[in-house]
């Protein structure tokens, strides 16, 4: 084997002396077995990402109707679920297979841009996509209803836009030691999306009550 760079020659230091009395898991020496930072936030992120398809299914059925009708949306649920579960683990068997948890400062910046990056631009091409709605509100015949939804559809979608653009201005500028305030930004939405749809909900309702007094 070549001589090793720098970050190759720490990476085996912090190895212990005899790999084969380390625990095994398929056979597959682990040595990776203290959560990192990182691993932290990785598996708080896949929390959130279920958190997020549980709340997604909105409210208790009241009646039998809308009890049928959820179920429907059960086998959608579990498959989104075990997804998210695949690649929880692909992601826990790396950690504690190879221990490289501790990425460099470079690859951390690496992993959170590109991450931000992707996250921005699926949430822009839904606004993009209602944008373009907006445009074609006159052929399509959207009443004033259909309108403000389409309205509050972009600036909702914009929400997670600014998000990830925040997201990716903190991977590039912060301090190695803070770098996972890039991660920990996404959870903001828990208070942004929800106070974003009561403000539209009160705002279409003072509409309604509007119309139905002239």
């Amino acid at each position: 084997m070549g001589q090793m760079n720098e970050r190759q020659e720490e990476i085996a230091s912090a190895l212990p002396a005899e790999l084969d009395a380390l625990p095994r898991l398929g056979g597959f020496r682990l040595r990776g077995m203290q959560m990192t930072r990182l691993e932290t936030f990785i598996d708080a992120a896949f929390a959130f990402a279920i958190t997020m398809l549980v709340i997604a299914a909105q409210q208790i059925p009241d009646d039998i109707e809308t009890l049928l009708a959820a179920f429907k949306n059960v086998p959608a649920f579990v498959a989104s679920v075990i997804v998210l579960g695949i690649f929880w683990r692909g992601h826990w068997l790396w950690s504690r297979r190879y221990g490289l948890g501790a990425h460099s400062e470079s690859q951390m910046r690496s992993l959170f841009a590109v991450f931000a990056l992707g996250f921005t631009a699926i949430a822009l091409e839904v606004v993009l996509l209602n944008l373009r709605a907006w445009q074609l509100r006159k052929p399509l015949r959207l009443n004033a209803r259909e309108k403000l939804i389409t309205l509050y559809e972009v600036t909702g979608w914009s929400v997670p836009v600014g998000v990830g653009i925040i997201s990716l201005v903190l991977a590039l500028t912060l301090p190695r030691e803070q770098i996972q305030w890039s991660g920990w930004v996404y959870f903001s939405m828990v208070i942004l999306v929800p106070l974003h749809s009561a403000y539209r909900r009160r705002r279409m309702e003072q509409k309604e009550e509007g119309r139905s007094k002239t």
